[in-house]
């Protein structure tokens, strides 16, 4: 009983003992528990961790230059998360001045068998300084001796002259962060619009004074303003599909420099109105002056265009026009050297200037139309609070024909008439109605995206002979069309060659037009069915709208952005002739509803003497699902595949 009880005592000691083990997140100190702690029970999947992580910025009452000091501390869990231990900090310069980096120090700590810790620290010779573009230097470093248990911290401070670019601040990466503290301390001669951006709350979130901060040798004096921030237990930001840039959602403060007051009392006003900004547009030279470009576009089209009575078909065929004849080379940049003459010349430009080129050939046609600034979905959502014009990236434009308002856009053949390409599909845009005052618009997509297939089938002497008409609308055809017209023999045989579920005896592509608003394929295909015994197994599903579930994150914070409301219909049938077969098992009725309707599923199965029907359609009713849809849609999604992949048809010869 005295030994058990000496037992009982070491467990509980041992359970206490380990229970108290834990990450030091309180400090940049490399504790005993920081190296022989080597899990993560919050996020069994991450390979590495941030322990600790401050940051501090302030304006160098010396030089007047901002600094920003940052100190990390790093677990590396495991051989996956060895990348963390190298290092990269991107450097802006222009023609006179530039950032730089000061004061790198870093060590690498590990726990050896005997329990001693070993401590390398970062040579000075490690540390690489390269060229990343024009306007960018990279320096670079990796830490020393890194192992499975690893602890890397390492610090150093930003030096830059650009007080417009006051660092944003990542309290999220892609490993999770168990503390992340960041102190700002702004003069008050410098007014910044202040955003934070995110789900995750603030664990503390304070604000205060202090007085005289800088001075001049002239005697002027400004008071800061020191703010501190500090968020705990942070997930891993995981990209997953269905999600704009992770910049719209990443938890971060950022900065925008909006006013300037000098100490000699000037002060300069550095964001905007849009009163402002529309009157500015009016003259300059990548927007503006590219907008009242008729003279250069009149002689481009036909005659048979040009003479065209009705609106609408004369728009679809400029913009056809626009469409055939030049090339988008990919690039998205708005400001800078915008040429409608140079375009015109050599047929090639970027989105701006194939737009505004559609914007002029509209306009001298007599056709209202506007332009409209946004910013794609890989470039983030734009402010709407102020004026941010460098969160713009892109335009588009809004056509009124006989009341009804048309987006478009030519930088792909493949468009149809009022289709913006998915990457424009961001919720909202600025129009520059530069006589009214511009105002926001959203971009919305009207009109359904669907995919259906109808395969009709017979089977005889156990092998399913039949035909699938697979057709595609909206959005849900571009991609089909594209690499369709761009090899069409190609489209083909990588069909054939990629189909492994029946044998393709015919294919044939009804499309003809590049910007039709759908795709329109049929197969005459034969299957050889998978007989055991006296039973013949058929799988009504040999195509599939999805292969697996896009949704494998456990919990989501972000929103599911589609981008597009969407549609999918699959309809089977068998025929069998009764006197031979009869039916021994049929898939089930199945249903399945989103909360609030937002999408329906439905499964139905109906057997005649000669003949099995499999109706099979599901949707999304809405373009965007805020995140708490999560864990519904992805059950859909998982209820979707169940189906497609474990519905079968049993057939039993007489």
């Amino acid at each position: 009983m005295k030994k058990f009880a000496t037992t009982l005592t070491f467990l509980l000691f041992a359970i206490i003992s380990f229970s108290q083990a834990k990450f030091n997140a309180s400090g940049y100190n490399v504790t005993n528990d920081d190296l022989t702690i080597n899990t993560y029970s919050k996020d069994s999947t991450a390979n590495a961790l941030v322990i600790y992580e401050y940051g501090n910025s302030y304006v160098d009452p010396d030089d007047f230059r901002l600094k920003t000091e940052i100190k990390r501390k790093i677990k590396i869990l495991n051989r996956d998360g060895f990348s963390k231990a190298d290092i990269s900090v991107l450097l802006y310069k222009n023609s006179d001045r530039k950032e730089k980096i000061t004061d790198i120090v870093g060590t690498t700590s590990n726990m050896n068998a005997n329990g001693t810790v070993d401590i390398q620290k970062l040579d000075k010779s490690q540390i690489f300084t390269e060229k990343y573009n024009n306007n960018y230097t990279l320096v670079k470093f990796t830490m020393p001796d890194i192992k499975e248990g690893s602890v890397i911290k390492y610090s150093y401070t930003l030096d830059t002259p650009f007080m417009f670019n006051y660092k944003s601040w990542y309290f999220q990466s892609d490993i999770p962060t168990l503390y992340s503290e960041y102190h700002a301390s702004i003069p008050a001669n410098y007014e910044y619009n202040i955003k934070l951006v995110g789900e995750i709350p603030l664990s503390v979130n304070t604000s205060d004074i202090e007085h005289d901060c800088l001075s001049t040798s002239t005697g002027a004096k400004s008071d800061c303003f020191k703010s501190v921030y500090v968020m705990k237990d942070i997930p891993a930001f995981i990209d997953e599909k269905y999600m704009t840039t992770r910049e719209n959602y990443i938890s971060k403060v950022e900065y925008e420099l909006k006013v300037y007051k000098g100490f000699d009392g000037g002060v300069d006003i550095i964001t905007k109105s849009w009163k402002t900004v529309d009157k500015e547009f009016k003259t300059e030279k990548s927007i503006g002056r590219q907008l009242n470009k008729g003279s250069l576009v009149k002689s481009l089209i036909s005659t048979e265009i040009t003479n065209e009575k009705d609106q609408l078909k004369k728009a679809q065929a400029i913009l056809e026009y626009v469409q055939s004849n030049y090339k988008w080379n990919g690039e998205n940049n708005i400001f800078g050297e915008v040429d409608l003459k140079n375009l015109v010349k050599n047929k090639v430009g970027r989105s701006s200037e194939i737009n505004l080129l559609l914007f002029n050939l509209l306009n001298e046609n007599n056709i209202q139309v506007l332009p409209v600034l946004m910013s794609t979905r890989g470039n983030g959502l734009p402010t709407k609070i102020f004026p941010v014009i460098s969160e713009f990236n892109y335009i588009i434009l809004q056509a009124t024909i006989d009341g009804k308002e048309y987006f478009l856009d030519a930088t792909s053949p493949y468009l149809s008439f009022g289709q913006l390409p998915y990457r424009c599909l961001n919720q909202y845009g600025r129009l520059l109605d530069l006589k009214e005052g511009s105002y926001w618009v959203d971009i919305k997509v009207e009109e359904n995206a669907a995919a259906s297939y109808i395969v009709e089938t017979k089977i005889e002497d156990d092998i399913v002979k039949g035909n699938l008409e697979h057709k595609t609308t909206g959005y849900q055809s571009n991609d089909l069309k594209e690499v369709y017209f761009k090899n069409k023999s190609g489209y083909i045989t990588d069909y054939q060659n990629k189909n492994t579920t029946f044998t393709v005896l015919n294919h044939d592509v009804k499309t003809i037009q590049k910007n039709s608003s759908e795709f329109l394929e049929s197969i005459e295909f034969e299957i050889d069915s998978e007989v055991i015994g006296s039973s013949i197994y058929v799988n009504p599903f040999i195509a599939t709208f999805f292969d697996d579930n896009p949704l494998k994150l456990q919990e989501r914070t972000y929103p599911i952005d589609f981008g597009y409301k969407d549609s999918y219909t699959y309809i089977y049938k068998l025929a069998y002739d009764a006197n031979i077969y009869e039916v021994t098992e049929l898939p089930e009725i199945k249903k399945h509803q989103l909360p609030n309707g937002t999408g329906t599923l439905l499964m139905n199965v109906s057997q005649s003497d000669s003949e099995i029907i499999i109706y099979f359609k599901f949707n999304f009713k809405d373009a965007i699902y805020n995140q708490n849809y999560y864990p519904y849609l992805k059950a859909y999604f998982s209820t979707i595949i169940d189906l497609q992949k474990n519905s079968l048809i049993v057939l039993k010869k007489k």
